[in-house]
């Protein structure tokens, strides 16, 4: 005996071959009458934060309390005449020490936020000291004590 509290649940949606749920059990579904919903889920399995850091914007304006240190014009001259006493393009030696040619050309231009192990790299590629007071020396192991 049926009465009006009577209803049946159908539950749709299976995985199938690929993660995807078939067209046609959906449109089964919808036939009979049954209850379908759809839902879109936005950055569902990926990794992105959903909030910026704070320090972010006031970076971005960067006041005079705030601000980010570029790559000074000596260096960035110490670098560009270096690559050439070498005879390296940017292209090159930014492949030399695994970085892009951006990063070589914003250096040299002094528009790069100076970056330790970019430094490091790029002195022992170019064989000259790039940091500290011996800026233009010949970059060498000196020994260890």
């Amino acid at each position: 005996m049926a009465t009006a509290c009577d209803f049946e649940i159908v539950t749709i949606g299976k995985k199938h071959k690929g993660g995807q749920r078939s067209k046609e059990a959906v449109n089964a579904a919808m036939r009979t009458g049954a209850d379908v919903s759809t839902e879109k889920k936005y950055a569902a399995g990926s990794n992105k934060q959903s909030c910026a850091n704070k320090n972010t914007a006031k970076l971005d304006r960067e006041t005079d309390e705030l601000h980010h240190e570029h790559v000074s014009l000596d260096v960035a001259k110490l670098i560009q005449l270096s690559r050439q006493n070498k005879g390296f393009t940017q292209k090159e030696l930014a492949t030399k020490i695994n970085e892009k040619p951006q990063v070589i050309n914003e250096y040299e231009s002094g528009k790069a936020i100076p970056n330790q192990q970019v430094l490091g790299k790029l002195e022992r590629a170019l064989g000259v000291k790039l940091r500290g007071k011996d800026k233009g020396k010949p970059f060498g192991a000196g020994p260890k004590k």
